[in-house]
């Protein structure tokens, strides 16, 4: 309440607009607090309407009070759950990148089959997912995808599937049938648009534009709309090639490369703090954050939560949120 009342402050003073991009920072995080208190409020009250229902003792009551008292424990788990998406971008949109990793064909077709798992997914929560770029692999599955997820929480939730995902199976790309063991990195930023002031110089960068050759590059083929753009201090190469115009793919991949730049920040951030704090960071990204085993067994395991399921074609079919959820119980616990 301290910060609202800040806030609060702040937003009546005159000279607010002064500074634009302050202005904007006060105004979002004032409206996110405000709807949150707003939240907590009512959930509050309701419950102090159903103790005043208790307190009648009317057995006619007892229905509606068994229903209403149903209803509450259903919006206190979902409040619970709020708690855990309390990240200065959980609420927002986030971008997500699947790569093929080591494995061949193999690793591409499993690629595939996390992009189809992501899209059931966002499929069943109505979220809006736009394809940015898609590179296909040569004989089956793709070598590397992003799009663009929009949505309440979308990157609260999406943040838990960053890192390596392990597929263990019969290869069906292998004519004696062995077994293949795949690997593909889930790589997931805030869509942070304009709440971030990121500085790109264009002397920075180097963009060089193609023909699109991936999804939607029939409709492309007579031009060169694909757009890739190099950030020469961090070294961090975007492309986006799946809309018709060079000017919207230069956009997306701009707004790409912000996101990047953003988190690539954030991870120095988290760094120095580990540092101080004297913990050990593994900065590699080979381990894997969870495996998919589809034979000799039936099973997928996440390794950070030791959460498990023997169902891999419902998660496969897009059921991760058991998985997700866990993460980020022990993610507030850790």
């Amino acid at each position: 309440m301290e910060e609202l009342k800040r806030l609060e402050e702040q937003a009546a003073a005159p000279d607010l607009w002064n500074d634009p991009q302050q202005a904007r920072e006060v105004m979002q995080r004032l409206a996110a607090i405000q709807e949150n208190v707003d939240y907590w409020t009512r959930l509050r009250r309701a419950i102090y309407d159903a103790q005043e229902l208790l307190a009648l003792e009317d057995e006619e009551l007892l229905p509606e009070l068994e229903a209403e008292v149903e209803r509450l424990e259903q919006e206190y788990a979902q409040a619970e759950f709020r708690l855990l998406l309390s990240g200065p971008h959980d609420k927002g949109d986030a971008l997500l990148a699947i790569h093929a990793g080591a494995g061949g064909t193999d690793s591409q077709d499993w690629a595939a089959m996390l992009l189809r798992m992501y899209l059931r997914w966002c499929e069943r929560r109505g979220y809006k997912v736009e394809l940015l770029d898609q590179t296909d692999g040569e004989e089956a599955g793709i070598k590397s995808v992003l799009l663009s997820v929009r949505g309440a929480y979308a990157y609260g939730y999406l943040r838990a599937e960053r890192g390596v995902h392990r597929l263990v199976r019969l290869s069906p790309f292998d004519a004696a049938h062995r077994r293949h063991t795949s690997f593909a990195l889930v790589e997931v930023w805030p869509d942070i648009g304009d709440a971030v002031e990121i500085e790109i110089r264009p002397e920075d960068l180097e963009i060089e534009t193609f023909r699109a050759s991936s999804a939607g590059g029939q409709h492309v083929q007579k031009n060169e709309t694909a757009v890739r753009i190099h950030h020469i201090p961090s070294g961090l190469i975007v492309s986006c090639q799946n809309e018709r115009s060079l000017t919207q793919n230069r956009e997306n991949a701009l707004r790409v490369l912000k996101a990047r730049l953003y988190e690539l920040e954030e991870e120095k951030r988290r760094e120095q703090i580990a540092e101080l704090k004297g913990e050990h960071r593994d900065a590699a990204w080979g381990n894997q954050i969870r495996s998919y085993v589809l034979h000799p067994y039936q099973m997928v395991k996440d390794h950070r939560t030791d959460y498990e399921t023997g169902n891999t074609q419902a998660v496969l079919d897009g059921d991760i949120d058991a998985f997700i959820e866990a993460y980020l119980r022990a993610s507030i616990k850790a």
